[in-house]
């Protein structure tokens, strides 16, 4: 089942993701391109509330040409943990800093296409401060019950990947 790998061009290489094409030679004998997204690892932050809320953020997305409502999350910076860039995008994103931290999970959301790997952390003990969001981020912050993120889940009005695996991490958490 492995694909070998025979030769890779660089296709686009950008900010915040690279383009490859890679030609691989398959288990038949033939070969293929795979055309490849390489992004940085990033994090995804449930910030669950003492009230049994969820602090979730609207973004408008410009590759869906819409506004989705999404967990805060961001990417990793080179050098940098996991879990401190979980705090640094949840205090820059929401203006939330939290007290107790917990790793949830990890995943590749579109491994077809994207190496991008996710961090998911869940957290507790929620303070409210100023957001400090990036020059080129417009976000509002929504609260949602539990009841509310599922019924949002089940009626599309959340359609972002990371946000409904969050919904299960916590889920499984038993929150």
């Amino acid at each position: 089942m492995n694909e070998k790998h025979i030769h890779s061009e660089q296709i686009y290489k950008g900010r915040i993701i690279n383009l490859k094409k890679n030609t691989v030679l398959l288990t038949n004998g033939k070969t293929a391109t795979r055309e490849i997204v390489e992004h940085d690892p990033a994090v995804v932050i449930i910030a669950y509330d003492t009230n049994k809320t969820i602090r979730l953020v609207k973004q408008y997305r410009t590759p869906v040409q819409q506004v989705l409502l999404e967990a805060p999350a961001g990417i990793i910076n080179k050098g940098e943990l996991p879990l401190n860039a979980a705090k640094r995008e949840l205090q820059e994103e929401t203006g939330l800093t939290a007290t107790q931290w917990t790793s949830l999970g990890e995943a590749y959301p579109a491994p077809g296409f994207c190496n991008e790997y996710l961090y998911f952390f869940l957290a507790q003990d929620l303070q409210q401060g100023p957001p400090n969001p990036d020059e080129d981020e417009f976000l509002e912050q929504v609260t949602l019950s539990m009841p509310e993120y599922k019924h949002h889940i089940q009626t599309k009005q959340i359609i972002d990947a990371k946000t409904i695996m969050s919904f299960f991490y916590i889920k499984e958490h038993g929150l």
